[in-house]
């Protein structure tokens, strides 16, 4: 059932482009493609949650050495069902596009891709995942993004790539010293304490490039800002999560020494990237930036649950992934519709939206409220959990995290007021970089049906963590009380 995870989106990525231009086929192979892909991981979450014992599930051999083994714990499993879920809204957010044959095959590969970097229970298997991660994400940007989406395409790969280099020559060491061949169990025969540090930052160094830490984030808001919508919605609800699970996944099971190090380390550069991010994105005029730099503020609050060490924090990291992939998904698919129909993404060219696309305000509104951490919405449970546990271990420094809190306010709420509230500009429905080329507002269609039927789906899961978390926490209990044991919390 593991297998088929990473098969039947392969399968369905040569499908697509066998069936070619026939557009209907390749549409309906694509969606039925990703509606399977979340049948099969719905039907993996209830199998593990069914087992008593929550042993992860290994297909391939039981030895440690065997290349192409697959597993499922805890850890992974809400976050391939994150994967499948917005897996269907991207190939649905993707109905329009250009050359949809390729744009599909790509969406399906890259699923493809992601999925066996959350499975691979081997260290080279899981390397070659990462690896091929970068493939599709680098032609969809480039192929179907916005006027500067080479340049974006490139720096996203050059800056990804190099991580990952450093990344490799972390798991050639652990292998080479430690005689390490497993991902999920964290086998080694052992690393001495110098060469633990080492290979810790190696590894750590391709996990904080993918989050994105500051200051290595820069490639992430020019990614986001060219990327077609798809695009946007697997990388900040999907891709950034890699980073974070590989710290969890490889840096604390085989260098847990390393890692208490450099908790006090991690914790700053978690609380740097709420601040950072948070003021970069209250000074955005583009809506898309805006949101791409709310991403580098939210994985900051992952960031701090995970230095904290403690079953809370990584609960609450887990929590957070999850509700940072929905709702920065509903927020680009947003931002996404609006250009479509303004071609334009400045807040000052907008305005008044509110009365011009009402069930669109009320989404946005909706999942403005959400990015905030408002209670009884998803972001509340896993960064309230991760700022407490983490101020319980190093204490004032956490503190200044606050200060992002009140700029996402303030962030939130201003594209709130420029975009839904007041009225419209005197040169509105007239232009866009040229004033004449935007089309009229009178011509503007509120949410179609197929769009409704990806906001709807998000709002409805954002409300339902927001209210449930335990959704995600029982599931992963048993494995986030084993990286609390490793990584020295309690």
């Amino acid at each position: 059932m593991l297998l088929a995870l990473i098969v039947v989106p392969l399968a369905a990525a040569v499908l697509t482009l066998l069936l070619g231009k026939d557009v209907r086929l390749v549409r309906g192979a694509a969606l039925g493609a990703a509606v399977a892909e979340l049948g099969i991981a719905g039907a993996v979450w209830q199998q593990y949650a069914a087992s008593g014992e929550r042993i992860a599930f290994v297909v391939g051999g039981s030895d440690s050495a065997t290349f192409l083994r697959w597993a499922a714990d805890g850890l992974c499993i809400p976050l391939i069902a994150l994967t499948a879920v917005l897996g269907v809204m991207a190939v649905l957010a993707s109905w329009q596009v250009e050359r949809p044959a390729s744009h599909m095959a790509l969406l399906l590969g890259l699923e493809a891709a992601v999925m066996g970097v959350f499975l691979a229970a081997d260290l080279l298997l899981f390397y070659a995942a990462w690896e091929a991660v970068l493939i599709p994400m680098f032609f969809l940007i480039g192929g179907w993004g916005h006027e500067n989406r080479r340049a974006a395409a490139l720096k996203f790969f050059i800056y990804t790539f190099a991580g990952s280099a450093l990344m490799l020559v972390g798991i050639v060491l652990l292998i080479v010293w430690g005689g390490a061949g497993t991902v999920m169990t964290g086998e080694t025969g052992g690393l001495v304490t110098g060469s633990e540090q080492l290979v810790f930052w190696l590894l750590a160094a391709g996990f904080l490039v993918k989050i994105p830490v500051v200051p290595l984030h820069t490639w992430l808001p020019d990614a986001h800002v060219e990327a077609p919508t798809a695009g946007s919605i697997m990388l900040a609800g999907v891709l950034l999560k890699m980073g974070a699970y590989g710290l969890a996944r490889l840096c604390v099971p085989y260098a847990p020494s390393a890692f208490a190090d450099a908790a006090p380390i991690l914790a700053a550069l978690g609380v740097v990237g709420i601040v950072y991010g948070a003021a970069m994105a209250l000074g955005q005029s583009d809506l898309k930036r805006l949101v791409a730099y709310s991403s580098v503020s939210h994985m900051g609050f992952v960031i701090l649950g995970i230095a904290s060490g403690t079953e809370l924090g990584w609960q609450g990291a887990l929590l957070a992934m999850v509700s940072h992939g929905l709702v920065a998904a509903l927020l680009f698919f947003l931002v996404g519709a609006l250009y479509e129909r303004a071609h334009t993404r400045e807040i000052a060219a907008f305005g008044g939206v509110g009365v011009s696309l009402p069930t669109w305000a009320s989404v946005f509104v909706f999942a403005s409220l959400a990015s905030l951490g408002l209670p009884g919405l998803s972001g509340f449970p896993g960064e309230f959990a991760a700022i407490v546990s983490a101020f319980d271990r190093f204490g004032g420094v956490v503190a200044v995290a606050g200060i992002g809190i009140v700029l996402a306010g303030a962030y939130a709420l201003r594209a709130v007021r420029g975009v839904v509230h007041g009225e419209p500009p005197a040169d509105a429905g007239s232009g866009g970089e040229e004033v004449d080329e935007r089309p009229s507002r009178a011509a503007w269609a509120d949410l179609s049906v197929r769009e409704l039927a990806v906001v709807v789906p998000l709002a409805a899961l954002i409300v339902f963590l927001g209210v449930w978390p335990r959704a995600v926490t029982d599931i992963a209990s048993v494995t986030v009380a084993a990286l609390a044991a490793m990584s020295g919390g309690r």
